[in-house]
């Protein structure tokens, strides 16, 4: 398994290859992960949970990519051993996992995250041009492609030519179940008792639209004074200033804004989604947010922008409401609307576990896993 940031470095990507790592060994299979040493004090290598996990020094940072001099030695001996790679994209290096996987006749698996969207600028559309040229030649070296959803496969420019070799899997999404007592005392430790809870949760990056709930939230209190908008997540990305630039959006209504910091450990973030009445995606672009998911899971209603990838789980579930994107007075009504009439839009928890079941995701990923170690790559690729 390849990609950028691994554990303990936090994004949907990493959760996401983590619970499939160490899903398929707990199932008996030999996983190897390599990834960055994105922390120096990282070790080299190690065995977390099963998996054994290789860091290659950084010798410098592009963007959100990571340059690693090691690699193309590491991969090549990695790969000549495993009986199939998966690589986790974006990737700068995605065509040189899938031409390695050509040239020693083994199974590539393009695991798609998401198509690389960079915030405004002259160097960031050079940055995203090459990337995606870079990968588009991995997608055509590649065996197969997985993606979160068909939706976004058939709605992405990127993903549309190879729909033929396109295999949609939900992620292995999983959560403990929330503790009530854990989530009104909390309630109560903010001082938010008795007051409406809208959660909102990820890097501060522009692809997910905070700029959008920030012009939304004025709209939400003219309706709800006593709304209170809950912040989990990154503020400062090395790789965006897109928080800065939030500032004078955010400063009128800073008070109606609780920031809880980057919650990692599980029970903390299923608390976290009980506590909020509504939780809501403002994305401009995502491609399967995570959140969502986790939100559903603990019981709480969704509104998302209705955009490729981003309304899946709204659809397969009907908790919650999809508004048109990049429109805050939509998104305000959609909250709103939530808020008001909160019981018409949550499901039973075990009907949304049948939907998203972690289980169920890692057995279709070794499905496809053995299918394709079964045969000859060169011949599955196209």
């Amino acid at each position: 398994m390849v990609l950028t940031y691994y554990h303990p470095h936090w994004t949907g990507l990493t959760a996401y290859a983590k619970r499939l790592a160490e899903g398929l060994a707990g199932r008996g299979h030999e996983v190897t992960v390599l990834a960055s040493q994105h922390q120096p004090d990282l070790p080299r290598e190690e065995t977390v949970r099963g998996v054994r996990v290789l860091r290659l020094p950084v010798a410098a940072r592009l963007s959100r990519g990571v340059l690693m001099p090691r690699l193309p030695a590491a991969l090549w001996r990695e790969m000549r051993a495993a009986d199939l790679t998966q690589m986790h994209t974006p990737l700068l290096e995605a065509p040189l996992v899938a031409m390695y996987g050509r040239l020693l006749g083994r199974p590539v698996v393009f695991t798609h995250h998401g198509d690389l969207v960079m915030p405004a600028g002259l160097f960031n559309r050079v940055i995203e041009g090459v990337v995606t040229g870079l990968m588009t030649q991995a997608l055509r070296m590649s065996t197969r492609i997985t993606v979160h959803s068909g939706d976004y496969g058939r709605n992405s420019a990127f993903l549309s030519p190879f729909l033929s070799k396109l295999d949609p899997i939900y992620p292995p999404s999983d959560l403990p179940p929330p503790e009530p007592a854990a989530v009104d005392a909390w309630r109560r430790e903010l001082g938010l008792a008795g007051r409406p809870l809208v959660g909102f949760a990820g890097r501060w990056v522009e692809e997910k639209g905070f700029d959008y709930l920030l012009r939304a939230i004025p709209r939400v209190l003219e309706k709800m004074p006593n709304a209170q908008f809950l912040y989990a997540g990154q503020q400062n990305i090395f790789y965006e200033d897109f928080f800065r630039k939030c500032q004078d959006l955010l400063e009128p209504v800073r008070t109606h804004v609780t920031f809880l910091g980057l919650l990692t450990d599980p029970q903390k973030l299923s608390n976290f989604y009980s506590l909020c009445d509504v939780f809501t995606v403002a994305s401009r672009t995502d491609c399967f947010p995570s959140t969502q998911v986790e939100a559903v899971l603990s019981g709480t209603p969704l509104v998302t922008t209705d955009i490729p990838g981003a309304r899946e789980v709204v659809q397969v579930t009907g908790m919650g409401l999809l508004v048109p994107p990049r429109d805050p007075e939509g998104l305000a009504r959609g909250i709103v609307e939530v808020l008001g009439h909160r019981e018409r839009y949550v499901r039973p928890p075990a009907e949304i576990r049948r939907i998203f079941d972690r289980e169920k995701s890692v057995s279709e990923y070794e499905g496809l896993f053995s299918r394709l170690s079964e045969r000859p790559a060169a011949a599955a690729a196209g």
